[in-house]
């Protein structure tokens, strides 16, 4: 594993507290209406990306997940700010408005979404490892999944042939407890998530996930296996969100003590006092961080409510093209 330095740290506590509040002033512009649709904030997970960010090679390794993806891309190089203009809808966006909050993706930093289908991304993200390994590459896919999207028959059929063809990728649940709003107690009589890998003789393991360091190191052994042509990995990444499901749920499945008692274990607090017992940033330089997150935030807002809607043409060029249309020239 790449070591865990100074600069690492002080990287993971920006990126996760910008991850945090630009969440967090999407949830303020949806109540607003500015953002529209549905909203799967990320608020509590960061550990997870930060960790698997470490674990990858970003000029040459993929990333896939479902709907929860706003700041996956950001981490994997996307401008934020159109990432959030794509949420706003706007032309500026990453799709130029026509994906939006489930949509994000960008073949050239090698996100591949953000699927509103649950489950949809799995074999999708095996589909990618085996064009890396079609082609002679050394990269390897991280395909992500929240605990409700175990339950589909997709992925027992997709860790099959990964296993089969012995494909560079490593699957990753994002076990957050509840899925859409159900413990996975009342979902599955085994609760132990990781252990679907044992039916397809796949390494899985359970991962501590709210703490990057833990899942960095088991990240990184997953990747190495599967970029060595050792196959396929499957971690059980044990998170928690706390905001529910979506911007409309009541969150009447869980109390709100539950959710003070993990905000002790907040990944961003604990890299933040690893900061300060190891004297690697005075407070000023924290606040300044603070601050300069404040900033890269408020930019990324001005610059989804400066720009523009997408033409309605946009529809047509987006969705249909025939060379021979003798109606509407196809412009994209």
């Amino acid at each position: 594993m790449k070591k865990i330095t100074k600069e690492v740290y002080l990287n993971w506590y920006k990126d996760m507290l910008f991850w945090r509040k630009f969440e967090d002033k999407l949830a303020a512009v949806y109540i607003q209406q500015k953002v529209r649709g549905f909203l799967h904030l990320y608020n509590g997970q960061e550990a997870v990306l930060a960790g698997s960010l470490h674990a990858m090679d970003l000029t040459k390794d993929k990333m896939i997940t479902a709907y929860r993806n706003h700041v996956q891309p950001i981490g994997m190089g996307v401008d934020p700010k159109r990432v959030m203009a794509e949420l706003y809808g706007k032309v500026t966006g990453t799709s130029q408005g026509m994906g939006g909050s489930m949509h994000i993706f960008s073949k050239e930093h090698r996100f591949y979404g953000g699927h509103g289908i649950v489950g949809g991304q799995i074999p999708l993200g095996a589909g990618l490892a085996f064009g890396d390994k079609y082609a002679g590459n050394d990269a390897v896919t991280l395909c992500y999944m929240g605990d409700g999207a175990v339950r589909q028959g997709s992925l027992h059929e997709t860790f099959n042939l990964a296993m089969l063809w012995q494909l560079p990728v490593v699957f990753i649940c994002e076990n957050n407890g509840y899925a859409m709003g159900t413990s996975v107690a009342r979902t599955s009589h085994s609760t132990e998530i990781w252990k679907l890998g044992l039916g397809y003789e796949m390494p899985c393991k359970a991962v501590e996930g709210m703490n990057p360091v833990t899942v960095a190191e088991e990240v990184s052994k997953a990747v190495e296996r599967a970029r060595s042509g050792g196959g396929p990995t499957f971690l059980e990444i044990k998170t928690y969100r706390y905001r529910g499901h979506s911007m409309s749920d009541a969150q009447h499945y869980r109390t709100k003590a539950e959710v003070e008692e993990y905000k002790k274990i907040d990944p961003i607090t604990q890299v933040l006092e690893v900061i300060k017992d190891k004297k690697y940033a005075t407070e000023d330089e924290i606040a300044e961080m603070g601050k300069e997150v404040k900033r890269m935030v408020k930019e990324c807002e001005e610059f989804a409510e400066n720009s523009d809607y997408p033409p309605v043409s946009q529809l047509y060029d987006m969705v249909y093209e025939q060379k021979d249309y003798p109606f509407v020239q196809h412009k994209l």
